[in-house]
This record gives structure tokens, C-alpha cells and sequence, in this order.
């Protein structure tokens, strides 16, 4: 809507309604001819202001100077004479996913899946790293919701990270394979969805329910690959409001509680610039989240790893290759004895009649 000579106003809303845990993303183009100052206005529906406005010119990303109303139910942006692409977060489409797993494939070796494809047609890639006969499965999932980029600033090294290990460590690759989607929502990404997939449907409520191709289509490789081999630990990247780890609560057996003691516990504070917490507790039990999913039918340690919303790239990055480096050294708490898969006779978690 034009408000003035330069000034405009734009509502933003979700692609459904309501959003569980609103995400408000937006993103748009701007061109302002000589003459001051242009202010845009963001009103959100079903939603407060979350995501501080970033400016992208010629790659270089900044934040704008924004006004937030004392509701939180609008902000005032201030762009500058010019053009560039303001969005809630910096912009990360299903090509630049793709052009990260070339890369890591091109450095590391590994092998490039496609698990299946979304509503819209967009493939669900996976990247392979390790020995294919290890029987032992690290399985890591990113982008779930679309707005959460600066996950993908802990995922990126993360994997990185642990792929390097297993080039270099021929051992490690013997014993476990990692089975990686960065993307896991794609249609969300590229259609700039608050929360959902193209069928509207938050992906992180979906696991057991798995009423959508994206859960369905790593339910399926797992359930395709199950006498040979089965998840062992599960990271799942997201973002909130601040840096922190769910785990397991007292639900956790001996072996989740080794695991968590040998990786996480007491490095809350050590690492410059990304303090975390680590929250115990079964988070939205019943609710279909791949943290419980995958501890439910496995038995696993299946933590939630969060980024702040306003994450340092750099000092996000730089913990994440530390952390990666402490989770190798964690996986011989893994004792295989004590973790084991655990199916219920619905068929809930992997269906036999996968081929």
C-alpha cells in the first residue's frame, strides 16, 4: 500500500493460519530514486515482529534501522537511496543448498541422494558420507522450518566438520555412515513460508504421522536401509531465540545420559561468543517432532540443536566445528548394546514394505 511519496506499508501474513511458534519471513525488492529516505512498513498478521530487517547488496548483507510499535505488531523500516532485497533473514533458496552439497561432495567425497521429491517437484537431497555397509547411522536434518537460516550457520560446519573426519580418520567411516538433509523443506524455502511445506503442514509435527512426501521421504531410505543399517544419534538444526540444545529428559536411558555427559555437558559457557543451554525435558510429547520421533523408535540420543535468531555467523560457525570435533570423540559412549531399535506393531515407525 502507498502511504506517501516515500512511504509504503505491507502486510505480512502467513501461508496459513494458525502458525504454531510464528516465523514471520518476508522478503522484497526495492529500487528508490535520489530524493531521501524511503520507510516500509511491516504489519504481521497472526504474528509479532521477530526477524530484524537485512539489506542485501552486491552479497553484502546489513541490518536496517527499524522502529518496532510498542504492540510488536508492526515495525518501520529505513532504506537508503538505491536498490537491494530486504528479508527477515539472509536469503538461502534450494540452489544454494544444492551448491553446498556439490561443494561437500567435490571436498569430502560422500555421494549425493535423492530421497524423493516435494509437492512442488523440488528433489529431497541427502549427502552420504562413510563406509555404505556401516551399520551404524548418524542421521543430521536441517531447514525443517524456512525462516530458520541461521541453523543452517551451525549445520554447514558441522557437517563439514564431521565429513573431514571421515576422510581423514578411515576408521570412523568404517563404523558409522551419516545420512545428511540440509533442506528438508524446500517448497517452504523458495515460496518464502512462514512455517509450513507446500501442503501447509508444519514438518515438524509430521513424524509418525508422516503424512507428507519431505518426513516420508527419509522415513523411507531409513525403512529401505533397515537391515543393513540404523540411526544411532539424530541432530535436527533450527533456530529460536536464543542458542540452546533439547535433549532428552528423564525419559533418557543410561546411554543417552553417557552421551550427553561426554558431548555437551559443561561446555555451555566455552566457546567465545556462543554460549548455550541445554534444556532437558520431553518437549511437545505426542506432537509428531523429529526429537521424539526418532528417540521413540530408536532409543537414540535425538537432540534439537538451536541457533539464536541473531546468531554471529562467524562464532556460530567456529562452535559448531568444535562441537562437531567433541561429537566424534562422544560416539563411543554410544554403547550398541543399550541402543536398539524399538517398533511398535502398528507400524508407526518403518513400514516393511519398503523396497
Amino acid at each position: 500500500m502507498i502511504e506517501g511519496e516515500r512511504s509504503f506499508s505491507l502486510v505480512i501474513a502467513p501461508e496459513h493460519a494458525p502458525p504454531i511458534n510464528p516465523s514471520p519471513w518476508y522478503a522484497f525488492r526495492y529500487s528508490a530514486q535520489p530524493g531521501g529516505d524511503v520507510t516500509v512498513r511491516l504489519s504481521y498478521l497472526e504474528a509479532k515482529h521477530r526477524y530484524a530487517p537485512k539489506l542485501t547488496r552486491n552479497g553484502v548483507v546489513s541490518e536496517l534501522p527499524v522502529s518496532i510499535a510498542n504492540d510488536e505488531r508492526s515495525a518501520l523500516v529505513t532504506l537508503p537511496e538505491g536498490s537491494g532485497t530486504v528479508s527477515a533473514q539472509p536469503m538461502l533458496s534450494s540452489a544454494d543448498y544444492a551448491a553446498f552439497a556439490r561443494d561437500l561432495v567435490r571436498d569430502y567425497g560422500g555421494e549425493r541422494l535423492d530421497l524423493g521429491r516435494s509437492l512442488d517437484g523440488r528433489p529431497i537431497e541427502a549427502i552420504r558420507f562413510g563406509d555404505v555397509s556401516a551399520d551404524a547411522t548418524i542421521v543430521i536434518l536441517g531447514r525443517q522450518h524456512p525462516p530458520e537460516v541461521t541453523g543452517f550457520y551451525a549445520l554447514e560446519p558441522f557437517v563439514r566438520a564431521l565429513a573431514r573426519s571421515m576422510q581423514q580418520d578411515k576408521l570412523l567411516g568404517t563404523r558409522y555412515q551419516i545420512l545428511a538433509v540440509p533442506l528438508l523443506n524446500p517448497d517452504g524455502v523458495d515460496r518464502g513460508h512462514w512455517r509450513a511445506n507446500r501442503g501447509g503442514v508444519d514438518l515438524n509435527r509430521d513424524w509418525g504421522a508422516f503424512t507428507q512426501p519431505e518426513t516420508r521421504a527419509v522415513r523411507d531410505w531409513l525403512a529401505s536401509h533397515a537391515k543393513l543399517t540404523r540411526p544411532v544419534v539424530m541432530i535436527d538444526f533450527h533456530s529460536t531465540a536464543r542458542n540452546l540444545f533439547y535433549v532428552q529428559g528423564d525419559e533418557a536411558g543410561a546411554t543417552n545420559a553417557r552421551f550427553l555427559e561426554t558431548w555437551l555437558a559443561g561446555k555451555e559457557a566455552q566457546f567465545t561468543g556462543y554460549p548455550f543451554t541445554i534444556e532437558k525435558r520431553n518437549a511437545n510429547p505426542g506432537s509428531g517432532t523429529a526429537k521424539n520421533w526418532f528417540f521413540e523408535c530408536f532409543a537414540i540420543p535425538a537432540y534439537t540443536y538451536e541457533v539464536d535468531d541473531d546468531a554471529n555467523p562467524a562464532e556460530t560457525a567456529t562452535a559448531a566445528r568444535l562441537l562437531a570435533a567433541d561429537f566424534v570423540l562422544a560416539l563411543p559412549a554410544l554403547a550398541r548394546s543399550d541402543v536398539s531399535p524399538r517398533r511398535d506393531t502398528g507400524g508407526r515407525c518403518l513400514p516393511d514394505a519398503i523396497p
